[in-house]
């Protein structure tokens, strides 16, 4: 019989860059999907397809997966719970999974909507959204239940049976504003999988501090519900206000925390050891700083000072370390030029650009190739406007067609 499992859904993509006074380019975020690709990550909510400047980045990263570079990552646009927005996601991207999104609590029905929308409006035109969804081809389904956690327990069990009946294969528990606790998202996110038998996946947001926990204690729930889990996640924490789930503590807490390692499964494709490069560009093309005692990847996740800490540690590090830095890819020395440097950016020159490239060990057939590279590598840092990283200038040199589509928006 097969076991429920629970599943990663990064989405630095979609809530991270919705920070306030923060964002990422859209190469930032292509090398981000590569990066959770690379991690085992089962899916990455990588955008908004009814948003135009997003279009061509959405749509590149989509030939990206049929390329099969981008495989076996799951590529899935968030729209709102709508028919309008599923007919202009269908429309202007070839998108083949969506995550449905609409307020369901009384605060939000009344505070929000302003008498737009009633209790059973919003059961209607989200399941005027799935149908609409299903006719244009979407594969898979989620559907958001915003602000679940302030919702009438009934009504969100209502809410989440039509949306299972019209097609959608999971229901988003969204605590959006991190009202929960541990105790409570579990005994409600319980009642919701026994009582719908639908997947569920948890969106917990950080107000209270409590981010972490409560996604591992609602995907618990689900589990002993008897159906999948879901926990989404972004890297470092990103997101609004006080953000969301960090990835890697999520990963860390699944895989060694004393109620998870031995009884829950966690999806097997997922690994740690790109947990340092993707937090360290993620902290990088945030411009935010990883915090020092960040879990896992914090300049002191590994330190020790204390003389009986020092002491135990030496001794065996199981005495004061749960997990290994070398599985997170920590442990490498970093070596950081003190001398001369050369640089590539929007002014470079084809002999500072060619020295670049040569020292990342790629060659050019020809002038013609290195010149029509040197100017996409000049578009990216326009676009970034950031010095580039190793990663980046080799995405561009391997497919520079891509690369182009992305840095392309059209007013």
């Amino acid at each position: 019989m097969r076991k429920n499992k629970i599943y990663i859904i990064d989405v630095t993509n979609r809530d991270g860059v919705q920070t306030s006074r923060l964002g990422l380019a859209k190469l930032q975020k292509t090398i981000i999907n590569l990066y959770l690709n690379e991690m085992g990550i089962y899916q990455s909510e990588f955008g908004f397809p009814v948003t135009r400047h997003e279009t061509n980045y959405l749509n590149a990263n989509l030939e990206l997966a049929r390329m099969g570079v981008l495989k076996p990552i799951i590529l899935e646009g968030w729209i709102r719970a709508i028919p309008e927005d599923v007919e202009k996601a269908t429309t202007l991207t070839e998108v083949e999974h969506l995550n449905l999104s609409i307020s369901t609590s009384k605060q939000m029905i009344q505070g929000k909507f302003r008498g737009k929308f009633s209790k059973e409006d919003v059961i209607r035109v989200m399941t005027e959204a799935v149908d609409l969804a299903k006719e244009k081809g979407i594969k898979t389904i989620g559907v958001n239940a915003e602000d679940a956690s302030r919702t009438d327990m009934d009504y969100l069990i209502q809410f989440a049976r039509k949306a299972k009946e019209h097609g959608a294969q999971r229901i988003r528990y969204c605590d959006t504003l991190g009202f929960d606790n541990p105790f409570t998202i579990y005994e409600r996110v319980k009642e919701l999988a026994k009582k719908v038998k639908i997947p569920v996946e948890i969106h917990c947001h950080n107000d209270l501090g409590m981010v972490v926990a409560n996604s591992l204690a609602g995907a618990k729930a689900a589990i002993d519900a008897g159906v999948d889990a879901y926990i989404n996640t972004t890297i470092n924490g990103m997101g609004e206000r006080a953000g969301n789930a960090d990835l890697v503590s999520v990963i860390l807490a699944l895989k060694y925390s004393s109620g998870f390692r031995d009884s829950y499964l966690l999806d097997e494709r997922v690994k740690l050891n790109l947990a340092w490069k993707i937090a360290k560009y993620a902290s990088y093309a945030f411009n935010v700083p990883i915090p020092i005692n960040q879990p896992g990847v914090g300049a002191n996740a590994f330190a020790h000072e204390s003389g009986i800490h020092v002491d135990g540690a030496l001794k065996d590090r199981r005495n004061y370390e749960l997990y290994d830095y070398e599985e997170l890819g920590r442990g490498d020395p970093e070596i950081i030029e003190t001398g001369r440097r050369i640089t590539v950016g929007e002014y470079s020159g084809i002999k500072g650009f060619r020295n670049v490239y040569e020292k990342l060990e790629i060659k050019f057939h020809d002038e013609e190739e290195a010149v029509k590279i040197l100017e996409l590598v000049r578009y990216a840092n326009v676009h970034t406007q950031k010095p580039l990283v190793e990663d980046e200038l080799r995405f561009i040199a391997k497919y520079p067609e891509i690369a182009r589509k992305i840095f392309t928006m059209t007013p």
